[in-house]
């Protein structure tokens, strides 16, 4: 079906002149404003310059005269309500009372949101004359309004940039509504999205990498005790493990970590340019110290030959630990510690190149004791830290 072509009456049009050129918007925004092509609206302008009052003669009239009437008996019965929502107002309950003198306190601004809601279907000098507002007070609520919207933006702008460069282009439009809300400013994650999105930040993202178990040996293994459980009541109940790596100028230098399924805190973690039983050991040792040798801790890892050799073996029976091992090839098996490796790479190491182990063993340490256990924000913890997950529930 062919749509109607629309039409507007002379006073429309020389209503949205007046807003292009004596107001202060220019062609773009009034058109914008109006809803109507700017092309148009320059065409309306000239012909009013040349023309004069005689401009658009019998133009706009294709709109029979009793639906404009109409129109206007309609415009005028929102306007009555209003008023008699003002009269009325002393014999409403408390509840509605309230609510009707918050709105009618706003003065003018009712009558503005009215203008702006109508004005597609009304000239606005019209409504603005029945409403007994001034057509350039209405114009300036326009730009205030824009301007206002405008610079909340821009002051927007600064705090989401602060916080994705203080967190390196680690946090997302999650994380990063989270830490606003957190320093008082009002927004939404959609409204933060759309601004990253216009601002050009996006965070890291993944990328594959090549996996580091050796599971073909003939060492002993044990049963999966966690079946893919990865929550804990209290802390010292389920330790994961598993060992990761980053390529340096000099060679793989290799991460063996134990983080704590309670609050994902690492708790204890290893290098080395070796990847031998002796770097799991280091880190479950280091777990061990720092959190004073808890027993009856179950310590789940894949079945490398790390975690199957005699030594780490000896290590988890001398202090009472329980040992727990996925079953070959199934990633499923240790999911929380996949999540680890998969946080630590793409927020540290994707993108970078290091020439010496040493460089990347400070990125590392950095990484985990002074940004992931006190600062990360975790979405399995209600976008807290590990270690304000931990002090606010552990007494």
């Amino acid at each position: 079906m062919k749509q109607e072509r629309k039409t507007y009456t002379p006073e429309f049009k020389r209503e949205a002149v007046a807003m292009a050129t004596q107001q202060g918007h220019g062609y773009t925004e009034a058109a914008r404003i109006l809803k109507i092509n700017p092309t148009m609206l320059r065409r309306w302008e000239k012909e009013q310059r040349a023309n004069g009052d005689q401009a658009f003669p019998g133009k706009g009239h294709q709109v029979p005269a009793l639906e404009e009437i109409a129109r206007l008996k309609r415009a005028l019965t929102d306007i009555e309500l209003l008023k008699k929502q003002r009269r009325t107002t002393a014999g409403m309950p408390e509840l509605e009372q309230r609510r009707s003198s918050c709105r009618l306190r706003q003065g003018n601004t009712v009558k503005y949101a009215f203008i702006r809601d109508n004005k597609a279907h009304y000239p606005v000098r019209q409504l603005c004359e029945v409403l007994d507002v001034q057509p350039g007070s209405y114009y300036a609520w326009c730009r205030r309004s824009v301007s206002q919207r405008a610079q909340a933006n821009i002051q927007l702008d600064v705090h989401i940039q602060a916080v994705f460069a203080e967190h390196q282009r680690r946090y997302g439009s999650p994380r990063i509504t989270k830490e606003l809300h957190e320093q008082g400013k009002k927004c939404s994650e959609n409204r933060v999205a759309a601004r990253m999105q216009l601002l050009g930040l996006q965070a890291k993202g993944k990328r594959k990498y090549k996996a580091t178990t050796h599971s073909n040996h003939t060492l002993p293994v044990v049963p999966n005790l966690l079946e893919q459980n990865f929550e804990a009541p209290s802390p010292n109940q389920k330790w994961v493990s598993d060992i990761t790596y980053v390529w340096t100028d000099e060679g793989w230098l290799y991460l063996a970590v134990v983080p704590d399924v309670y609050s994902r805190l690492v708790v204890g973690y290893a290098l080395s340019a070796r990847i031998d039983w002796a770097l799991v050991i280091a880190a479950l040792r280091r777990a061990l110290f720092r959190r004073h040798f808890p027993p009856g801790v179950i310590v789940h890892s894949d079945r490398g030959s790390q975690y199957c050799s005699e030594d780490y073996q000896a290590l988890l029976s001398e202090h009472g630990l329980i040992c727990s091992m996925s079953k070959r090839g199934d990633c499923y098996d240790n999911a929380a510690m996949e999540s680890w490796n998969h946080s630590y790479k793409v927020e540290t190491i994707h993108g970078e190149r290091f020439a010496t182990r040493w460089q990347a063993e400070k990125i590392t340490t950095d990484y985990i004791d002074r940004y992931y256990n006190v600062k990360r924000r975790h979405s399995t913890l209600g976008l807290r830290s590990p270690q304000d997950y931990e002090l606010t529930n552990v007494a």
